[in-house]
C-alpha cells in the first residue's frame, strides 16, 4: 500500500519571489534624455513621443529658422520643431505606428462610439468654460457693441503704406495686445507656468489671436473687418495699414470662419487653445502646458457638440483654424 507522504517543506508556503528588475531601456534615440520604453519603433522619452504623436495627428508644418541642421539634445529639443521632427524619422519613428495607435483605440471603443454621447460638461469643465468665456468677453467687445466709423483714406487704391493709417493701426494694435496678455493671465494655470514659458507662448500665438479676434468682425456684405475702437477699414486699407501681403489671406480666413458661426465662448476657447500649446519652441516645461491644454479642448469639443449636436464635424473643423492661423502668422 503506498502511503502519501507530505514533506514539511510543502506545508510551508514558499516566499515571493522577488519582482523582477525594472526593465532599463536605450536612451531616447531623439535626445538622449530617459526613455520611457518603445514608441513608434524606437526607443523614446515621454516629451518626443508626445511631440511625434501630436505632429502626426494634427499633420504639423514647421519651419526651421536656421540652416535645418539644429542639434537636438535633452536641453535643446523644444527650441527648433522641424528639426526634432527630422529626427524623429532620421531615428527610425514611424508615422503608421500612430496611424495604427489611433485605428486600434478607435476600435477599442467602437461599442461606446454607438451609444449616444454625452454632451454635458462636467462641473469643473462648465467652470473652466465660465471663465474663459468671460475673460475673452471683458477683453474683447464683439461686433454689436461698437459704434463703427470708416476713414476716407487711401480707400481705392493700394499703396506702399498709409502712414496716416499705420499710426493709427500701430495704437490700436499696442491696445489689442495689451488686452490679449489679461486675457491670458486670466486663464485659469497661465500664470502657474514660469515666466519665460509664459512670454515664449504670448509672443509665438499673439498674432494668432490677433487675427481670430479681428477675423470675427468681419462683415461680408462690406468686406470690412472692425477694430475695437469701431474704425473700419475695406480691404485696400487694411492693406495699406500694414498688413500689406497677409491681407488677402485674412480676409479669406474670415470668409472661412463664417460658416463655423462660433459664438464669443468658442472665439474665446480656441483661442486659449492657440495660446496655450505645447508644442511651441523654446519652452522649459512643454508636458505641463499641455496638461493645461487638454481640458480646453475637452471643454470646446463638448461645448461646441452641445451647441450644434447634428454637426460633430464642426469641432474639428475649428481645430484646423488653429493650424490655419499658424500658417498666416509665418508669412507675416
Amino acid at each position: 500500500v503506498e502511503t502519501q507522504s507530505t514533506s514539511s517543506e510543502e506545508m510551508v508556503p514558499s516566499s515571493p519571489s522577488p519582482p523582477p528588475p525594472p526593465r532599463v531601456y536605450k536612451p531616447c534615440f531623439v535626445c538622449q534624455d530617459k526613455s520611457s520604453g518603445y514608441h513608434y519603433g524606437v526607443s523614446s522619452c515621454e516629451g518626443c513621443k508626445g511631440f511625434f504623436r501630436r505632429s502626426i495627428q494634427k499633420n504639423m508644418v514647421y519651419t526651421c529658422h536656421r540652416d535645418k541642421n539644429c542639434q537636438i539634445n535633452k536641453v535643446t529639443r523644444n527650441r527648433c520643431q522641424y528639426c526634432r521632427l527630422q529626427k524623429c524619422f532620421e531615428v527610425g519613428m514611424s508615422k503608421e505606428a500612430v496611424r495604427n495607435d489611433r485605428n486600434k483605440k478607435k476600435k477599442d471603443v467602437k461599442e461606446e462610439i454607438t451609444l449616444p454621447e454625452s454632451y454635458e460638461l462636467s462641473g469643473e469643465l462648465e467652470e473652466l468654460v465660465n471663465k474663459v468665456s468671460k475673460a475673452h468677453k471683458e477683453t474683447f467687445p464683439s461686433l454689436c457693441q461698437l459704434g463703427k466709423y470708416t476713414t476716407n483714406s487711401s480707400a481705392e487704391h493700394r499703396v506702399q503704406l498709409d502712414l496716416g493709417l499705420w499710426d493709427k493701426f500701430s495704437e490700436l494694435s499696442t491696445k489689442c495686445i495689451i488686452k490679449i496678455v489679461e486675457f491670458a493671465k486670466r486663464l485659469p494655470g497661465f500664470t502657474t507656468l514660469t515666466i519665460a514659458d509664459q512670454i515664449t507662448l504670448l509672443k509665438s500665438a499673439c498674432l494668432d489671436i490677433l487675427m481670430l479676434r479681428i477675423c470675427t468682425r468681419y462683415t461680408p456684405e462690406q468686406d470690412t473687418m472692425t477694430f475695437s475702437d469701431g474704425l473700419t477699414l475695406n480691404r485696400t486699407q487694411m492693406h495699406n495699414a500694414g498688413f500689406g501681403p497677409l491681407t488677402d489671406l485674412v480676409f479669406a480666413f474670415a470668409g472661412q470662419l463664417l460658416p463655423l458661426e462660433m459664438d464669443d465662448t468658442e472665439t474665446g476657447l480656441l483661442s486659449a487653445i492657440c495660446l496655450i500649446c505645447g508644442d511651441r519652441m523654446d519652452l522649459e516645461e512643454p508636458e505641463k502646458v499641455d496638461k493645461l491644454q487638454e481640458p480646453l479642448l475637452e471643454a470646446l469639443k463638448i461645448y461646441t457638440r452641445r451647441r450644434r449636436p447634428n454637426k460633430p464635424h464642426m469641432f474639428p473643423r475649428m481645430l484646423m483654424k488653429v493650424t490655419d492661423l499658424r500658417g498666416i502668422s509665418t508669412k507675416g
